[in-house]
């Protein structure tokens, strides 16, 4: 098959329950141009990588999935490196022009989302990647995530990361992943931050995508205190990418104001001593 111009990076663990789903939503799109689907599946201990292996190529799209035996050189660098290896990894893999995401517990809902963020970009020079509104999915019930914006700029997405990583396609020139990625703990996150650099994001306003909410999410696992601190900790990790002093001056401002947000104070020499002095 000829180079695609869309990868999708499919991203899975353990979705057995999830992943029917999430490749038919792939298979489903409506496209005239190629797409690979690129899966990295993180060593699962279920039958999520021979259910997607029960698919078949159609006409505009294939499947790459990534090899990676046990004791295989992937496998050593995961050891070392880290959850976030799969994500680095399999964007390294990627060969289209543009890179969508998926998670193997989400999935598309409209067929033409490809085509639709595809042709947005091909006309819109200015922006290096395009996402659109979506649903989240609790149980049966899918719930409309609205979003009250269109255009999103680094000075707006370091505060805050209001898009789910299955709503995103970027041009894949927009962006190289540095080593420390696997660091940031926010995948979807921190590849936007990098993406938008001198650039911008556009969120088009149709629901294209559902993300679910279940017990087995990390995400959805962890506490508020624990969010935040993931948070502060990709935000410190931008001080590397962006060096320019306004920059920097944005994100020290968008630290302090997560903190505030989730009630973390700073730990300093004074309500270090009250602590100790209240403890004794």
């Amino acid at each position: 098959m000829q180079n695609p111009l869309v990868s999708v990076r499919l991203m899975v663990y353990n979705n057995e329950p999830y992943i029917r789903e999430a490749v038919e939503s792939i298979l489903m799109q409506q496209t005239n141009f190629k797409v690979e689907i690129v899966v990295g599946d993180d060593f699962s201990t279920d039958n999520t990588l021979e259910i997607i292996k029960s698919y078949a190529n159609t006409e505009n799209i294939y499947f790459n999935i990534l090899d990676r035996p046990v004791e295989g050189a992937y496998w050593k660098d995961r050891q070392k490196l880290g959850r976030l290896y799969n994500f680095k990894n399999i964007i390294d893999n990627c060969s289209g022009k543009y890179i969508a995401l998926l998670d193997g517990d989400d999935y598309w809902t409209d067929p033409l989302k490809l085509q639709k963020q595809v042709d947005f970009l091909e006309s819109n020079n200015g922006f290096n990647y395009c996402a659109h509104n979506s649903y989240s999915l609790k149980g049966e019930e899918l719930e409309e995530i609205k979003l009250n914006v269109q255009e999103i700029s680094f000075e707006k997405l370091i505060f805050k990361n209001v898009l789910n990583s299955g709503t995103l396609v970027f041009r894949a020139n927009s962006f190289s992943l540095p080593d420390y990625f696997v660091s940031l703990e926010t995948g979807d996150w921190a590849i936007q931050l990098f993406s938008i650099k001198n650039s911008k994001a556009f969120v088009l306003k149709d629901f294209m995508s559902a993300y679910r909410i279940h017990e087995e999410s990390l995400w959805n696992t962890i506490s508020k205190k624990d969010m935040c601190l993931k948070g502060v900790k990709l935000q410190k990790g931008m001080k590397k990418f962006y060096k320019d002093k306004d920059s920097q001056n944005i994100i020290d401002k968008a630290i302090l104001e997560r903190k505030r947000k989730f009630g973390i104070k700073k730990n300093t020499f004074l309500s270090r001593l009250k602590t100790k002095i209240n403890f004794n």
